[in-house]
């Protein structure tokens, strides 16, 4: 008797209590629109495996279509490309619907995390009240960041065409806002605000009614495209003449077979060798570095510690709760890519864009970063220790022959070269730690949360109590230390990967997202299945 007192005085004066209405996050009073907002609705019951593999092909044929469905209005040859440099990690495609890609939902994913984590906005992720508030909040703040990326750019950069701008001459007004230039414009960032929300609810439809990720889906699929046709693409860099020595193959193996089958011995000993091994596009060691990424990639994506586990009721059942080598997945790096595009679109806009190169301080400030006329690659200051590498053309070869490459890297000193290439190595794997944290805690893979998903389940560790409290000790001896060299990993192999080079202008972080993945893919479908197969691990996984 005394037992069952005990009890419930515990659960009476610990009960958790409603928060006060003061005690809120001021993001409550978002509710009313977010509310509002076009959602995927979630499935009420339990999903069958061949539905959600159907989704997911689905959306990917989607995807592609949108990749290929251009903006109506639109001059393509007078178009710059900001995100040049980022697009296959990005997942868009210049001048197309999914121009933004999934810029703007990342970026909006870093905004929250940090000011959650920083404790400037108040939430606490494990309550359920609380967590969809962020979510949707974040959804919110998706649309914002649409806005913010593509307004600046129609404004200089996506140019429509004179034939689209005087067919709506006089049609709203010849003067003012309503002239026909600034309507093309709005109607360029009307389309690019619907293709963008439209990405942002076909990962919910993912997400929820499929498998997986879908903004890792067309990461993928993006890389996948990129690295295809940087291998075996035959056709020349000017489709308009026929190939020749001067007008070469794009794709690899067309372009190494072409040389070595037009070229005599002295022209491969006076420069064709040159041509195939390091010389853009798609050098034969980018192929090679490749090959070696996904190797590796794939080595280490099998890396695990795994705890025993045994069923506290049933005797000789008996599991193993693996904790990867990658705990944090490679979201870390896809935060970190999207924050170095963000901060590549924003000092090229402020540099070369009239209205804001006025700004005092930031522009036309060429500490920030230099942009020559209609480059979108910067040639100094900020901008350009934090450019991405492309390959060793970029920094290996002008430093081992600084008088024949010096042109390659824009006149910069040995000096100036390995600056550049230690500031991009640490900012990726400090960003990605960093990034890795934050992702842990807010999607319940701390130690905390996974104890309780093993007690939930049944689940305890052999020779320890079944508590809660003993669980979350133990996790917390691997966790936190994983976490940390999960972020400096997935960091250091995106760096490495990029001073290597790719083929198909992918970059060393899409090769190692996509290699990441599929390789996650692949268990997820066989965690699906055997969730089909045996219903009872549904609760375990996550599933409903």
């Amino acid at each position: 008797m005394k037992k069952q007192v005990g009890i419930s005085w515990c659960q009476s004066k610990y009960r958790v209590m409603p928060m006060a209405d003061d005690q809120k996050s001021k993001l409550y009073k978002l509710k009313p629109i977010t509310d509002r907002l076009p959602a995927v609705s979630k499935p009420e019951g339990h999903v069958h495996f061949r539905t959600k593999m159907l989704w997911v092909v689905v959306i990917l044929v989607f995807y592609f279509i949108m990749t290929n469905i251009f903006l109506y209005g639109l001059d393509g040859e007078k178009t710059v490309d900001l995100f040049a440099q980022y697009r296959a990690i990005l997942a868009g495609a210049q001048g197309s619907l999914m121009h933004l890609g999934i810029g703007p939902i990342v970026t909006a994913s870093i905004i929250m995390q940090l000011f959650v984590g920083a404790k400037i906005i108040k939430l606490d992720l494990t309550n359920k009240d609380d967590k969809a508030v962020y979510q949707s909040s974040q959804k919110f703040l998706v649309l914002v960041m649409i806005l913010v990326e593509a307004v600046p750019q129609v404004f200089g950069y996506l140019v429509p065409s004179e034939a689209f701008i005087g067919g709506l001459d006089g049609t709203f007004g010849d003067s003012g806002f309503l002239r026909g230039e600034n309507i093309a414009r709005l109607i360029i960032v009307v389309q690019l605000c619907v293709g963008s929300y439209l990405v942002f609810l076909m990962d919910e439809v993912v997400s929820k009614w499929g498998i997986g990720s879908g903004i890792s889906l067309f990461i993928a699929a993006g890389v996948a495209e990129a690295l295809f046709t940087g291998t075996l693409n035959a056709e020349g860099l000017d489709r308009s003449i026929p190939l020749s020595n001067s007008n070469l193959p794009v794709g690899t193996i067309p372009k190494t077979i072409y040389i070595l089958t037009h070229q005599s011995a002295s022209d491969l000993v006076g420069g064709g060798y040159e041509q195939i091994l390091i010389a853009n596009p798609n050098p034969l060691i980018a192929l090679i570095g490749t090959i070696i990424i996904f190797l590796f990639v794939a080595y280490v994506e099998s890396a695990r510690i795994e705890l025993p586990l045994a069923h506290g009721t049933a005797r000789g059942a008996r599991g193993r709760y693996p904790i990867k080598l990658i705990y944090a997945s490679n979201i870390p790096v896809i935060l970190m890519a999207a924050l170095l595009a963000n901060i590549s679109m924003f000092t090229m806009l402020f540099y070369t864009n009239d209205a804001l190169s006025g700004i005092p301080l930031l522009g036309g400030n060429p500490l920030l970063g230099v942009y020559p006329a209609g480059e979108n690659y910067p040639t100094s200051g900020l901008a350009w220790y934090l450019s991405t590498p492309n390959g060793v053309g970029d920094w290996l070869l002008p430093l081992l022959n600084p008088e024949t490459y010096g042109s390659m890297v824009h006149g910069h000193s040995s000096l100036q070269v390995m600056a550049h290439v230690l500031i991009y190595v640490g900012i990726m794997v400090g960003g990605s730690i960093l990034f890795a944290k934050f992702w842990i805690m807010t999607t319940n893979m701390g130690p905390e949360a996974v104890a309780r998903q093993i007690e939930s389940s049944g689940l305890q560790i052999p020779g320890f109590r079944r508590d809660p409290r003993v669980l979350k000790r133990v996790l917390e001896r691997y966790i936190p230390i994983v976490t940390v060299i999960s972020g400096a990993l997935v960091g250091g192999l995106a760096a490495g990967a990029d001073l290597i080079g790719t083929v198909g202008n992918a970059s060393g972080t899409g090769v190692l997202l996509a290699v990441g993945i599929m390789i996650q893919f692949y268990e997820a479908l066989g965690r699906e299945q055997m969730m089909e197969m045996h219903p009872v691990l549904r609760g375990f996984f996550g599933g409903e």
